[in-house]
């Protein structure tokens, strides 16, 4: 059943779904509609929701941009490149793959989101340069499919969120309450779905095998060339000098040092600056860096411009109120039973126009938390159902999977027939969950 479904909906995305850049553009078009004909705004205040939006994620996607090419320069240095091919020893065979690379990919993900990205995405492409006959779009599924998890982990933005005790708008709706990560990232409740989908995601990635039409991954990477050192200018010697490299990786460690000592956690641009140090230190000199930086970033092209487009799309769902009444409608039909669940569904519909945690949680926090305290529902329960949500549709959300693709060298329609499959079957496992427990 599993199978024939992947095959379906492999097949289905592989001849209608679009590029990710035109599901962008198709996806603002369809929000810019929605616009004008349920929060009856004009052309003009769509457009202007739009413009004044598209600029605001640009930071956000330089961060992306550097962890995919940093994360990739660093995986193609010698050092990673051996231990990567010793974790991917561990499977020896396409079902040993998938399991494997899910399980990474799930601890990673928790750990930090950003980290997990990079690293499911690493190993896949190792464990698949190894192994033959391991169907390698399903592969890159797999190592997608530990994202789900990341909410509910420890980069979680909306349980770090609230267990803040910033005094702004949203922490005040909490009335000044600090509600601890043992209440959400570290509950009883989370864990258990975390360690379902730890179970669940490998064996629902195995069922998905296809018996033909084997698509295997064959590395187009150069190795950088040897080069006669007495041969070389003074400008070139000093290129291939290691102290160079050595002086800014000193430098980044000395401010790592300092940062970590003072109790302070990992975030996207701690993780990047990790990433640069390491790959200095292990490419040894600006020539072998600078070489392997070229052939990374080719990967980052699908990032550059289609950040900006949803940052757009984000401005109009915010602004327009599309999104406010979309999380509106869904506490409306809730009662006391069903609200973290119903909750748990309008999270994942708005995080398909709003692609971000923390953005989200600003837009449904002014309605979930004063419908959570009128029905007598816990407020850790119903803030984790907004963040499983949020993870939940990711799957079928061609934003987060740029920078893995960028990796892989894919593009979306190989991989969204299986990330459709998961997200169906991980849906049921988590609704069914967050009602029980919740």
């Amino acid at each position: 059943m599993i199978k024939s479904s992947a095959d379906f909906f492999s097949r289905l995305m592989q001849r209608w779904l679009p590029d990710a850049f035109l599901f962008a553009v198709i996806l603002s078009a369809v929000v810019f509609i929605c616009g004008m004909l349920f929060q009856q705004q004009t052309p003009i205040q769509m457009a202007n929701h739009w413009g004044g939006g598209f600029w605001k994620l640009l930071s956000f996607s330089m961060q992306m941009v550097l962890i995919l090419v940093l994360g990739h320069v660093l995986a193609m240095s010698k050092p990673v490149q051996l231990g990567l091919r010793k974790l991917a020893s561990l499977a020896n065979s396409p079902s040993q793959s998938i399991v494997l690379v899910t399980l990474v990919s799930i601890i990673a993900a928790w750990i930090n989101w950003g980290f997990g990205l990079v690293v499911g995405a690493l190993v896949a492409r190792e464990v698949a340069n190894r192994v033959q006959g391991v169907h390698f779009p399903l592969l890159i599924a797999s190592a997608y499919s530990g994202f789900l998890v990341w909410h509910g982990g420890l980069s979680g933005s909306i349980p770090l969120k609230i267990a803040s005790d910033n005094k702004d708008s949203l922490n005040q709706l909490l009335g000044g309450e600090v509600i601890n990560v043992s209440q959400t990232i570290f509950s009883i409740e989370n864990l258990i779905i975390v360690a379902s989908l730890l179970v669940a995601l490998p064996i629902i990635n195995l069922l998905m095998q296809p018996k033909d039409q084997i698509i295997e991954f064959h590395s187009t990477e150069e190795e950088s060339t040897l080069v006669d050192k007495s041969k070389l200018s003074p400008a070139e010697r000093l290129e291939h000098n290691p102290a160079i490299n050595y002086l800014l990786a000193a430098m980044c460690g000395l401010y790592l040092f300092s940062y970590f000592t003072d109790g302070k956690g990992l975030n996207l641009n701690i993780i990047n600056l990790i990433l640069l140090t390491g790959g200095l230190m292990l490419h040894v000199n600006p020539h072998n860096y600078l070489f392997a930086l070229k052939k990374a970033v080719s990967g980052a092209s699908g990032i550059i411009l289609q950040f900006p487009i949803y940052a757009g799309l984000m401005g109009m769902m915010v602004q327009s109120g599309l999104a406010d009444s979309v999380s509106q409608w869904f506490v409306e039909i809730s009662s006391q039973d069903s609200f973290p669940v119903l909750t748990f569904v309008s999270a994942g519909v708005v995080n398909f126009f709003v692609p971000s945690g923390g953005g989200q949680w600003a837009v449904q926090a002014p309605i979930v938390i004063p419908a959570a305290q009128e029905l007598s529902v816990a407020i850790n329960h119903a803030a984790m159902a907004v963040a499983w949500g949020d993870a939940w549709t990711n799957m079928i959300q061609p934003f987060w999977a740029l920078p893995l693709l960028g990796i892989a060298g894919l593009n979306i329609r190989q991989i969204m027939g299986y990330c459709t499959v998961i997200f169906v079957l991980s849906g049921l496992i988590i609704g069914t969950l967050i009602f029980i427990l919740f």
